[in-house]
């Protein structure tokens, strides 16, 4: 039995608005849909000391790779790339996948 495709968010939190409606019209089409879970931007006790909020989101990032590699293709949103989504879109493309754009005209590769 095959799975859906499999599509990974990617883009600044500071469009998490805009990737839960992603999320919900990608999972409608039925697809499987992994992104960012939170925000280290607003606070929470898990990343209030500098320290491990570094850590964290190193291995934040690592998991976002890994997603990255999981899915068939990439989904960034927003009208924003900045230096992560644009590692990220690099990373996806090095891979061989497939990156659409909720704002074709912030693509980096275009």
């Amino acid at each position: 039995m095959s799975l859906p495709h499999i599509v990974v968010i990617c883009g600044s939190t500071r469009f998490m608005t805009e990737m839960t409606e992603a999320d919900l019209r990608e999972t409608s089409a039925g697809k499987i849909v992994v992104k960012p879970a939170f925000d280290m931007k607003s606070p929470h006790q898990l990343w209030s000391v500098p320290a491990e909020a570094e850590a964290l989101k190193a291995r934040l990032d690592d998991l976002h790779r890994a997603k990255i590699r999981l899915a068939d293709e990439v989904l960034v949103v927003g009208a924003y790339i900045g230096d992560s989504t644009r590692a990220e879109i690099t990373y996806a493309r090095s891979l061989g996948k497939p990156v659409r754009f909720t704002h074709p005209d912030v693509d980096p590769g275009a």
